[in-house]
């Protein structure tokens, strides 16, 4: 080998091996969402949940009602097993402004 060659040679070796020493935490699994499909009819709100993940989450419906006086709802936590389905459904009395599902790990 030449010198510079050589040189450069050393000096990869040496990085390669103070970045091989370097310890990092590995990164935390990320958490998979089931995925759902939410419909409005009227005063109606149901979500269809289906979990293709290796991981369990948790769903969670919640309605915003139209008026003032009619109060939003919430439906219990459900847990999603992998490759299973679940379907949510909540109501208001007059009309629905807007439905969202909330995930979290199950």
């Amino acid at each position: 080998m030449s010198p510079p060659i050589r040189r450069t040679a050393v000096l990869l070796f040496a990085t390669l091996a103070l970045l091989g020493t370097t310890a990092t935490a590995p990164a935390p699994p990320a958490h998979h969402e089931a995925e759902c499909h939410t419909r409005l009819h009227g005063s109606h709100a149901v979500t269809h949940c289906f979990n293709g993940n290796a991981t369990s989450d948790r769903v969670q419906l919640h309605v915003e009602c139209v008026h003032w006086w009619d109060p939003g709802m919430d439906t219990a936590p459900v847990t999603v097993g992998p490759a299973r389905h679940v379907a949510l459904a909540q109501r208001c009395w007059l009309g629905i402004r807007r439905a969202w599902v909330t995930h979290a790990p199950g």
